[in-house]
Order: structure tokens, then sequence, then C-alpha cells
């Protein structure tokens, strides 16, 4: 995933881009779908301390991102640094570990706005119904009505 970011500036607005040619990156696309393959939290932090519950529940929520899928091993080593940092900020409230915090999070990509900074967009699962959706023909119904 880190060797998917994007150098330079968010896109910005269609009225207000000065470059009108088409952008260098893509975008990349994932299905819209909870990430289940991902490993689990070791049982206990270095040190051997257990993890807040705090921590497990952000995990539970990392670890799901649909964008989950382009991790490697060192984006999940990445992601389990992260979780310590996590583990300090959730179990004694350490001001200076929200910064950190924070700023792992934005590369780990757990909000709509640095997925976007990522280029990451999810999107709907477009999977074909097996049968009609049973929608009822404008002509049917006139001729019902009428």
């Amino acid at each position: 995933m880190f060797g998917m970011t994007v150098r330079g500036t968010k896109p910005k607005p269609d009225g207000q881009k000065r470059n009108r040619h088409k952008p260098t990156f893509e975008w990349v696309e994932v299905p819209d779908v909870p990430f289940r393959d991902g490993p689990k939290l070791p049982a206990r932090q270095p040190g051997g301390k257990a993890w807040p519950a705090w921590t497990k529940r952000w995990w539970a929520a990392i670890s799901s991102m649909p964008h989950c899928l382009l991790w490697d091993e060192s984006d999940w080593a990445y992601a389990f640094d992260t979780a310590i940092v996590a583990a300090r900020f959730h179990a004694d409230g350490d001001i200076r570990s929200a910064a950190e915090l924070r700023n792992r999070e934005k590369l780990l990509g757990n909000t709509f706005d640095s997925r976007r900074d990522l280029r990451i967009r999810y999107v709907a699962d477009h999977a074909e119904p097996d049968e009609a959706a049973g929608v009822t023909r404008i002509d049917d119904y006139r001729s019902a009505v009428g």
C-alpha cells in the first residue's frame, strides 16, 4: 500500500483545476466489501501487556477495511506497529502518541479523506441479479388501469 502513495497535492474540484490534462495518477478502485483475511492481533503486546479493549476494537476496524486486500507483509507490519502506538494512546492517554497515531492512520487510509489522498475509492460490487427484480412494465400497468 505504501508503495502506491501519490506525490503532490490533493486533486482540486473541476472548476478550480489549473491543469486541464488527464491526471498522471489514476484511482485504485476496491470493491466495498469488508476484508476478512487479515491477521489477528497477537495475544499480547510486546513486553507482555494485554491489549486495551479500545485497541482491540481499533484493530477489528483497521484489519477489515476493504483496501486491506492490497496490503503486503510490510503493510501489515506497519499496521501492527501502529497498533502498539494506538495501545499507548488508548491505555495511558499518552497525548504524544495521538499525533503519531493520527499520522499513521492517515497512511493506513482509515478515513474517507485519507483514502482520497491515497487515491483509493471503494466501489459497489455490481453483481448481476439472478432473476428480474420484479419490475412491472409500464404498458402492463396502463392496460390494467385503463
